[in-house]
């Protein structure tokens, strides 16, 4: 008798508490991410940054070859190799470490507006849309719309 009153009150308080959280929660969202890039301005701009940098490293090889195709001993053209090689190297780095510094930026400020939204619309969690198969809350443009009112 007791094991039985003990799993009543097991079941009680488990129901009240479910109940409590689904007073408080509203679902799950849902967010597409490759939308919000594409609709914030911020990341645009990063991303055109990112790009113009890009093309700096194709012109800089570019210039190379026709300053390469000049040399007209094997010594040389190995020197220039290998400075060339260096200096490349130095450029992409300084590339990857931009495109990465502003690819985190932009996911910051996302995931910020993103929390935001998920408290003041009492979701349980936000999650990329792909996952969603029915239902849930699409938060997408509420999220663009934040973004680009700051």
């Amino acid at each position: 008798m007791n094991k039985f009153k003990f799993m009543i009150s097991a079941v009680l308080v488990l129901g009240l508490a479910s109940l409590h959280s689904a007073a408080q929660a509203s679902g799950i969202g849902f967010i597409n991410y490759k939308k919000v890039q594409e609709n914030y301005s911020y990341a645009q701009d990063a991303i055109k940054q990112v790009d113009a940098k890009a093309l700096e490293l194709q012109q800089y090889l570019v210039d190379k070859e026709k300053e390469f195709k000049a040399l007209d001993t094997p010594v040389k053209k190995k020197n220039f190799e290998e400075k060339t090689a260096k200096d490349f190297k130095d450029k992409q780095d300084v590339y990857l470490k931009l495109k990465t510094e502003k690819e985190e930026i932009v996911y910051g400020k996302i995931q910020d507006v993103a929390k935001q939204i998920l408290i003041d619309q009492q979701l349980d969690a936000i999650v990329d849309f792909r996952i969603i198969f029915v239902g849930g809350v699409d938060i997408t443009d509420l999220v663009i719309q934040k973004l680009n009112s700051k």
